[in-house]
């Protein structure tokens, strides 16, 4: 059997958990970062759209001569008039692509304009570029292309606005949406660490406490918390297991002690006799035949003791089949009353029989039926004293069910012990003899029939049991 890796729940939570909140952080925060770059740069886009407009044209066209020398003059007229230098920069192109002014009163030689060659294709003459200049700086430049007079182009007005600031802008906001999703990280760490170990510990003592209960120290048991939660309804679920395994195996033990007696005293009886027999004079014949009934009844009680288990056994792995025929109940009753009769004379206990004169007949296991009420009257018998009464009834309802109930004088079932009398190894009465699992094999018998077994008690005056089949026919 290949052996499993060591994992914790820590190391889940941090793989399954932490880590997809972290990528999702991540994943959050380009994205916020890309939406603020884009609205800033909109915002610039829109200012330096709004300076490219037909006033820009009317102010060239003002001057009604078409020659450079007049475009020249214009330009630096428009370029002194501009009141916007302090926030951005603004060229003037002449037709033939050469840069005839600047605000900024630098050289512009070595500078690209990429815009410009973009804004000649346009439809409507304007084109955006952001780039590095030659010394650098991060800019964004729109550049209008002026209107043409009789068919000839007349040149083009640039603007350019720096982006340090606004560059500047989102490295602080990187920088705070970092802190943040650090904070949200640190929190969701620190509280997730906190829950785990809430988990955590209780399950590591549930852990150690079920390896004990597995190495056999059954009194072992776990504190309960406060919480009503999953964990406290496993912990409260393995003490009541614990508890239940201990009952269990000290049921089981007391069934084996009592197994034990039971076997134990017909084997001393046949043993003893067998000796005595042996020893004995071989013409006392009395002695003979008294000692071979005392035989015979304890290979009886021995055979009736293995029988029951076989059937506990048969009824424990599920094995327990019926032989179904068609079978009048009532006369297998009196059969078993007959056997009873004698047993009654002996111990000085008077039994009743109260069953109605007809014929009800059931389909069902005859001889599985006929144990069920032996072991019933047998408890009976057991459990009431000389001059006590035992009452035998049936009656039939119109629905076709019978009622079978043995009603006892005996010293009765304790409350506490009455729930449990059904359970296999349990015995109410630990000083009469009995292997402690008749009852159990009468329930498995009476519900592989689909009947019903009830039993009802008061300690010192009785008990009464009850069993009820259904039934096919009835004969009057």
């Amino acid at each position: 059997m290949a052996q499993r890796k060591n994992s914790t729940i820590t190391k889940r939570w941090v793989l399954n958990t932490l880590f997809v909140i972290v990528f999702v952080l991540i994943a959050l925060m380009i994205v916020a970062l890309l939406l603020f770059k884009h609205q800033y740069y909109e915002t610039v886009r829109v200012t330096l759209d709004s300076r490219a407009t037909t006033m820009v044209d009317s102010f060239f066209e003002l001057s009604s001569d078409g020659s450079d020398e007049a475009f020249n003059l214009r330009a630096k007229d428009f370029v002194e008039s501009f009141h916007d230098k302090s926030i951005m920069e603004v060229w003037v192109i002449d037709r033939y692509g050469h840069v005839v002014i600047s605000s900024s009163g630098f050289s512009v030689e070595h500078e690209k304009y990429p815009d410009y060659y973009a804004a000649k294709t346009e439809k409507d003459g304007k084109a955006n570029w952001v780039g590095r200049t030659s010394s650098g700086e991060h800019v964004m430049s729109l550049t209008y292309m002026l209107n043409p007079v009789q068919g000839q182009a007349r040149g083009a007005v640039r603007y350019l606005i720096s982006l340090e600031g606004i560059d500047r802008q989102l490295v602080t906001v990187f920088f705070l949406l970092l802190l943040l999703c650090s904070v949200i990280l640190t929190f969701v760490t620190v509280s997730g660490m906190f829950f785990i170990r809430s988990i955590v510990q209780p399950v590591k003592k549930i852990n150690e406490a079920a390896l004990r209960i597995s190495e056999g120290d059954l009194n072992t048991r776990i504190e309960e918390g406060t919480y009503g939660d999953e964990i406290d309804q496993l912990t409260q679920t393995i003490n009541n297991m614990a508890a239940e395994i201990k009952e269990s195996d000290r049921l089981k033990n007391e069934f084996i002690s009592t197994v034990s007696h039971e076997l134990r005293t017909p084997l001393t009886a046949i043993k003893g006799w067998g000796e005595t027999i042996m020893d004995a004079p071989t013409e006392d014949a009395e002695l003979t035949q008294k000692g071979l009934e005392v035989i015979i009844k304890e290979s009886e009680r021995l055979s009736e003791l293995v029988e029951e288990l076989l059937d506990f056994s048969r009824m424990e792995t599920g094995k327990m089949t019926l032989r179904l025929a068609s079978f009048d109940v009532l006369a297998a009753l009196r059969e078993i009353v007959t056997t009873f009769a004698e047993r009654s004379k002996r111990e000085n206990i008077q039994l009743i029989c109260k069953l109605p004169e007809k014929q009800v007949r059931m389909r069902g296991d005859q001889n599985r039926i006929k144990q069920v009420f032996v072991n019933i009257l047998d408890n009976a018998f057991k459990y009431t004293t000389s001059g006590g009464k035992v009452t035998l009834t049936a009656y039939v309802s119109q629905f076709d069910t019978i009622y079978i109930e043995v009603r006892d004088t005996g010293c009765g079932i304790p409350k506490a012990d009455l729930p449990h009398v059904t359970e296999k190894f349990y015995k109410a009465n630990t000083s009469v003899r009995g292997s402690g699992i008749g009852l159990a094999v009468v329930q498995e018998i009476t519900a592989l029939h689909e009947g019903h077994l009830s039993i009802d008690s008061e300690e010192g005056i009785g008990t009464t049991v009850t069993v009820t089949l259904p039934v096919q026919e009835i004969i009057e």
